[in-house]
């Protein structure tokens, strides 16, 4: 076994294990649904669609789903229920590879001239912070120079807990402290970024969704200060959702992404609940990558979301 299949290994135990509670509640739901029956028919699709509805996979996307499984069904003629787990399976994967959004492979950054510049946004207590010293301690891990800034300065404890973060992963912090112009931190964290030649400069932003003008307002006003030195940044605007919030976590995308361009998606918190369906929901209607998930509390937790491994950890009961 190469060094690369251990670490493939261990993501996936870490995968399952995260997605845990989510598949065995999935799976007790349809253990009930099709006791006594021998093949998928409409009563076991009607009770399908509620489990998938109540999984918080979300009312479009299931509907998606069950319209699959349903011409699947018919073209096969005959679908026995010990197969209703592999069919699942397979159209959810399907449904979920034709949204045009391509899976990292691995915690990388584009070779640039400049500083790869992503602004995080994202309500107070989803795991914001958490999840910006967790990137930077993947990418440091991987030789890349990280930078962090504290922008998100009206938060109580938002910068000590960031440069708590920058203190633990080894890397520099931008900070005015508390109740400070953000795009002053911003603009500060992108020029030093470039005169010390950081790869990726992470820049932690608004915790609030105050409303959507004034999110619209700060977020512009730090884009144009950071585009003083770095013309094309940032490279990506990065949505972090708390999953054990189920479709309060949809709401949330909705909400952000008419506010600002989002252009990637982390979801946070899946080991601690049921609701991991909710993945799939945001990754079939936003048609935004989500590019990294989190499924436990130490920092190897955070993953780079791969959407085939994902949905064979949630629906793969043989391994559970």
């Amino acid at each position: 076994m190469g060094l690369f299949d251990f670490f493939s290994k261990d993501k996936k135990e870490k995968l399952d294990k995260g997605l845990e509670k989510s598949s065995q509640s999935i799976f007790s739901k349809i253990s009930k649904a099709i006791v006594g029956k021998s093949k998928v028919d409409d009563e076991v699709l009607d009770d399908l669609e509620e489990i998938l509805i109540t999984s918080d996979v979300g009312v479009d996307t299931t509907v998606k789903i069950i319209e699959r499984i349903e011409e699947r069904v018919a073209r096969d003629k005959y679908a026995s229920v010990s197969e209703l787990d592999k069919i699942l399976r397979e159209e959810i994967a399907s449904l979920l590879s034709e949204n045009n959004t391509e899976d990292l492979e691995d915690f990388v950054v584009p070779e640039l001239k400049t500083p790869y510049v992503i602004l995080v946004v994202g309500v107070n207590g989803v795991g914001k912070t958490t999840t910006i010293g967790k990137l930077a301690a993947q990418y440091t891990k991987r030789g890349k120079k990280v930078l962090l800034g504290a922008a998100d300065t009206f938060r109580a404890a938002a910068v000590d807990q960031l440069i708590l973060w920058g203190e633990r992963v080894g890397v520099p912090v931008v900070s005015h402290g508390m109740n400070t112009d953000p795009a002053s931190v911003a603009f500060d964290a992108a020029k030093q970024g470039v005169e010390t030649g950081a790869d990726v400069v992470i820049i932690d932003t608004a915790g609030r969704l105050h409303n959507k003008v004034n999110l619209m307002n700060e977020l512009s006003k730090i884009k144009r200060v950071v585009q003083k030195f770095i013309p094309e940044a940032p490279h990506d605007v990065l949505l972090v959702l708390d999953g054990s919030t189920g479709q309060n976590a949809a709401i949330q995308a909705r909400e952000f992404t008419k506010a600002t361009d989002v252009s990637a998606m982390a979801i946070t918190k899946l080991d601690g609940t049921a609701k991991g369906g909710v993945v799939i929901g945001i990754s079939d209607e936003f048609k935004i990558p989500v590019k990294y998930i989190g499924v436990g509390e130490q920092v190897d937790d955070l993953q780079v979301f791969n959407k085939m491994e994902f949905v064979d950890s949630l629906f793969n009961k043989s391994e559970k």
